[in-house]
């Protein structure tokens, strides 16, 4: 069939056309030019015949096309909660954030981290400086009391501790921008404090000095919970020991 010569013409044409194989056929009828009324040239009865009534040839010029099929697929919605998920809470989000669950404890947010240190800096310094006012001023409070300035002279440490007490409160009210001057004390309380003990012979003592006053000034400082956490143990530790020797002395 592909080269069989084959004319064409149409019904009212009295000349035919070709010879054409049966590809060229099919691409005429692709662009249009021929249709199955088309008349082609029957060699065996020598007759115009139109081309519809050829099968054979009809298969070739116009073959039928493949069906196409479309295979089901199961389509998830993304958005739609299975039957075995729970709602998320804020509770899990806050967790998620925090690095606090088994698919973000490696991812946790450094931001988030700094700041929880920053809180436990900022009231271990609230508790070291009300633990300092309570040794300073409680062994002078005859002289805070009496409000006299030639007795106030006397007990610098109870000053000091009015100092400390302010500073707590105000610490603990958020003015951490306050910390400036808590890190000034702190190198006070080494100079002053530790003065006043060298001269009275308590060389023993300076270590509480040292560690409670440095440990306050590091709260300040440290961004990482674990150095803030030494930082105020290191804070308490001391300045709770020195309040006690204090107040026993």
């Amino acid at each position: 069939m592909g080269t069989q010569e084959i004319y064409i013409r149409n019904a009212n044409e009295t000349e035919a056309r070709g010879p054409f194989t049966a590809q060229q056929l099919a691409d005429l009828a692709e662009a249009g030019q021929i249709t199955p009324a088309t008349l082609i040239y029957d060699a065996i009865t020598e007759q115009w015949i139109e081309l519809g009534t050829n099968p054979a040839l009809m298969n070739a010029v116009y073959p039928p096309k493949k069906k196409l099929g479309f295979k089901e697929t199961k389509v998830t919605n993304l958005n739609q909660p299975s039957s075995d998920t729970r709602p998320i809470s804020v509770d899990d989000m806050l967790a998620a954030a925090e690095g606090r669950t088994d698919d973000t404890k490696d991812k946790a947010d450094p931001e988030i981290a700094m700041a929880r240190a920053a809180r436990v800096g900022m009231w271990g310094a609230v508790l070291t400086l009300v633990l300092a006012a309570g040794g300073e001023i409680l062994p002078g409070s005859a002289a805070l009391m009496s409000m006299e300035g030639d007795q106030l002279i006397t007990q610098p440490l109870v000053i000091l501790g009015v100092i400390d007490l302010a500073l707590a409160v105000l610490l603990a009210l958020g003015m951490t921008s306050l910390y400036p001057f808590v890190r000034f004390r702190a190198a006070l309380g080494v100079g002053l404090v530790g003065l006043m003990l060298f001269a009275q012979g308590q060389q023993p003592v300076l270590l509480y000095v040292v560690a409670g006053n440095l440990g306050l000034y590091f709260c300040t400082i440290f961004t990482n919970l674990l150095l803030t956490l030494l930082a105020v143990l290191a804070a308490l530790g001391g300045m709770g020991m020195l309040s006690w020797f204090l107040l026993n002395y």
